[in-house]
C-alpha cells in the first residue's frame, strides 16, 4: 500500500491518515489550502464527532451542511468526495461523491441535495450514513476540490470514475475532518459489506 503523503500529516491526524484517500492521491503541497482556501461546517468543527442527526442513529437523518471559501480564480468546478478513513483495505470507504459546484464561494445546506452526485461505497448517489460497529470510532474526512476545468461526468458515476477525471485538474484543496462513535444494537457496517459492495459495482 502507498505510504501517506508527508505533506498531508499535518492536516489529517493519525488515525485518518489512508493512504487511499482521495486528497492523498489528487492533492499536493503546492495545491492544500492554496489561497485559503478552506472547508468548514456550521454544525462541526474540525476534529469534533459528527452528530447523530447526520448518521444512522437517527431517523430522518441528512447531509451535514457545508461551507468553503473563495477558490482560486481560475477554478471551474467544485467536487467533494466523503471518505471513511478508517476503513480496511487498500481504498476507503466513499460516503458521498459531489460535483457541479460553482466554482465559487458557497455552501450545501442540511440535507440539500446537490447538483451532481456520484455512487457511494453502497452503490446509491444519497449521502450514506455513517453506522460505526458499536463502541467503535471511525474517521470521516470531507475533500473539496477545485478544479481548472469543468467535469465531464455523467449522474451516478463510480469514485474511480470520478477520481479519474480529476486527475491533472486540481488547482487547490481542503479538508475537513469528523469522528463518530457507533452505538446501539443495530449499528455496524462491517468492511466486509464495503468490500462486496465496492466489487459487485464494478463488476
Amino acid at each position: 500500500m502507498t505510504e501517506f503523503p508527508a505533506w498531508l500529516t499535518a492536516n489529517v491526524p493519525a488515525p485518518a491518515r489512508h493512504p487511499g484517500l482521495a486528497v492523498a492521491m489528487l492533492g499536493s503541497a503546492q495545491s492544500f489550502a492554496r489561497g485559503g482556501f478552506a472547508l468548514t461546517s456550521p454544525a462541526f468543527r474540525n476534529g469534533d464527532e459528527l452528530d447523530p442527526s447526520f448518521t444512522a442513529c437517527e431517523e430522518d437523518s441528512v447531509a451535514p451542511p457545508l461551507e468553503w471559501s473563495a477558490p482560486t480564480p481560475d477554478t471551474q468546478e467544485l467536487v467533494l468526495v466523503v471518505e471513511d478513513a478508517s476503513s480496511a483495505g487498500s481504498e476507503p470507504a466513499c460516503h458521498w461523491l459531489v460535483w457541479g459546484l460553482a466554482g465559487q464561494r458557497g455552501k450545501l445546506l442540511e440535507g440539500e441535495v446537490p447538483p451532481r452526485t456520484g455512487k457511494n461505497a453502497f452503490g446509491n448517489s444519497e449521502w450514506l450514513l455513517p453506522d460505526p460497529p458499536e463502541g467503535e470510532t471511525r474517521h470521516y474526512l470531507f475533500q473539496l476540490f477545485a478544479t481548472d476545468l469543468p467535469l465531464v461526468l455523467m449522474p451516478g458515476a463510480g469514485r474511480a470514475e470520478l477520481l479519474a477525471s480529476l486527475q491533472g485538474t486540481i488547482t487547490a484543496c481542503a479538508v475537513l475532518h469528523a469522528t463518530f462513535t457507533g452505538g446501539g444494537e443495530d449499528a455496524g457496517w462491517e468492511d466486509d459489506d464495503f468490500d462486496e459492495t465496492a466489487t459487485m459495482t464494478r463488476e
